[in-house]
């Protein structure tokens, strides 16, 4: 079986109830309290969930929306990458989460919905959910960036993501632990590890400078050098602007395009996009407001779709 690392097909949420969620802002350093009306929030995040839906139509990329229930009230519906992942066997994965309220996003018929409605298989359901019982978390392809063509599962630990989930994830699904401590200009914990990196077909964005112990920033190269991925670095500063939240995509030709914010997009230099564009189409939309009040961007937005299909 070949596998790609780049998606052909996504799965969105459209938000019904979007705004700050404070029971994720203290681990969650990129929120921000609201500071306008809920409405006018909720409003404006709509209006750039769907511009962005648009733009990945446009470009052949195959998206499936859903619509987010108005209730329960889940402040981060929009976020679908962390509480379920489909991968290329036919496996359905489930994350435990850590605030009570995004346990609420996860509605388990969208799995038959894609069987259903989109000709997916799905051949089994690994429920990794039972972990929250005992106030452990693995928050999904936010807690961890996978290389799938290495088997390799880069992590950071972190009060949502625990080491022996991480494990019994990488033993399941056949992937290799890649652990590092992740901080911020202040030495907090970044609560995701894919705010600092996404690899993609042969490169991989990383902000290097998240890595304050040197064994583990020599061990991380050497990771990447080994897979042959060419490293384009990113600075702290590019890291705030989400220029590290960013997912590669296929279209329905195989085309790659590189998804971001358009903060992110204009947080690059002239080298950086030029040597991104070697590899992919760069693709961005606005999300500034998903960005404030959410803490996260793109490729927090994006549920990749590896599954086989009828």
């Amino acid at each position: 079986m070949k596998v790609s690392q780049a998606p052909g097909s996504v799965l969105m949420v459209r938000p019904a109830n979007f705004g700050f969620n404070p029971l994720t802002a203290a681990s969650n350093t990129f929120q921000h309290p609201e500071d306008e009306a809920p409405e006018l929030i909720q409003s404006r995040a709509r209006l750039e969930f769907d511009l962005f839906v648009e733009k990945l139509i446009g470009s052949d990329i195959d998206v499936i929306v859903l619509e987010d229930t108005p209730d329960p009230i889940t402040p981060d519906a929009i976020f679908p990458n962390n509480w379920i992942s489909f991968h290329e066997d036919g496996t359905v994965v489930l994350y435990p989460m850590m605030a009570e309220n995004r346990r609420l996003e996860r509605r388990e018929e969208v799995i038959y919905m894609l069987e259903k409605n989109y000709r997916f298989t799905v051949s089994r359901i690994l429920d990794l959910t039972f972990f929250e019982q005992f106030d452990r978390f693995l928050e999904g392809t936010g807690s961890m960036v996978l290389d799938y063509v290495n088997r390799k599962a880069f992590s950071n630990l972190s009060p949502r993501t625990e080491e022996s989930v991480l494990d019994r994830f990488c033993q399941e699904m056949n992937f290799r632990k890649e652990v590092f401590s992740f901080v911020d200009e202040n030495g907090m914990e970044i609560y995701h590890a894919n705010v600092v990196m996404c690899i993609g077909t042969g490169y991989v964005v990383v902000c290097l400078e998240s890595i304050i112990d040197e064994a583990e920033r020599i061990k991380l190269l050497h990771s990447f050098e080994a897979s042959e991925h060419e490293i384009i670095e990113i600075s702290y500063l590019q890291l705030s602007g989400f220029a590290g939240n960013m997912i590669e995509l296929k279209n329905g030709k195989d085309d790659p395009f590189l998804v971001m914010s358009e903060k992110a997009y204009r947080s690059l230099g002239k080298d950086q996009e030029k040597r991104l564009g070697r590899h992919a189409d760069i693709l961005f939309s606005p999300l500034d407001t998903i960005e404030k009040y959410g803490g996260g961007s793109a490729r927090c937005m994006i549920a990749g779709i590896f599954l086989p299909r009828k």
